[in-house]
């Protein structure tokens, strides 16, 4: 699917402050929708209380956070359930339960918010997603069967079951060889191909948001410093960016 130029996600001036520590100063970034956004940084540089705003499990000291047309910072309980319905997230561990099968894992959104369907559907839209993500014959497995990657498109195969409009990825490849981190990559640019979602992926992993990005912000002290396509930012003049970048591109 194409790119549009239309914003799906809009933060503007967000601020936010634990205590006396100010983690986001005035972020303000737009995520067109189709596109594959990865937001950058360090650890600590506030990737995750970003990410975490923009489901509305954070609400901001000021600033709006738009989704989908919504301002969504006013929103109560029920208004905020209706609007992470737009969304799938796949996990740093691909967080699967354990002691269920893939089939399980995959199906426990449906029987929480789609209580209208019948079981051969469950089973069917199961089937449906995994075959999406690449996967067959796998629904009797249980997650310590299978390898990282597979773990990792189980996750991927449960955030899409809903049929959201934008996926969060929260560092996908953390931890993983570079075989793994390489399927990791390939599975979220054939979301996008396949499915046609927004991505957004949190990120410290720089050959990885380089290879998936259509945009990339980086974030550095609670600020985004510099944003723009992978070719921008490789030939940045921001000091800290450079700095950053140079642990990857000057050794390759």
């Amino acid at each position: 699917m194409a790119t549009s130029s239309q914003s799906i996600i809009q933060i503007i001036d967000l601020h936010k402050s634990f205590g006396s520590h100010e983690v986001l100063s005035g972020i303000t970034l737009d995520v067109p929708a189709g596109s594959t956004l990865v937001i950058l940084g360090g650890s600590g540089s506030g990737k995750t209380v970003l990410m975490k705003h923009m489901i509305g499990l954070l609400k901001p000291d000021s600033g709006r956070v738009i989704v989908d047309g919504e301002d969504i910072v006013p929103l109560g309980p029920e208004g905020l359930e209706r609007m992470r319905r737009k969304f799938g997230m796949v996990f740093q561990a691909a967080a699967l339960f354990d002691s269920m099968t893939v089939f399980e894992n995959v199906s426990f959104p449906l029987r929480e918010h789609r209580k209208d369907l019948s079981e051969d559907e469950i089973r069917a839209l199961v089937k449906e997603k995994l075959g999406i993500v690449g996967l067959k014959n796998v629904e009797e497995k249980y997650p310590a069967d299978l390898s990282g990657g597979m773990r990792k498109r189980v996750g991927l195969a449960r955030a899409i079951v809903l049929g959201p409009k934008i996926v969060l990825y929260d560092e996908p490849t953390t931890g993983l060889d570079p075989i793994t981190t390489d399927y990791v990559d390939e599975m979220i640019l054939d979301a996008k191909k396949e499915l046609g979602v927004t991505s957004v992926v949190i990120s410290h992993d720089i050959a990885s948001a380089f290879k998936v990005a259509d945009n990339i912000a980086f974030l550095y002290q609670g600020h985004i410093i510099d944003q723009g396509h992978p070719s921008k930012l490789r030939h940045s003049e921001n000091p800290a960016v450079k700095l950053f970048l140079s642990t990857w591109f000057g050794k390759n």
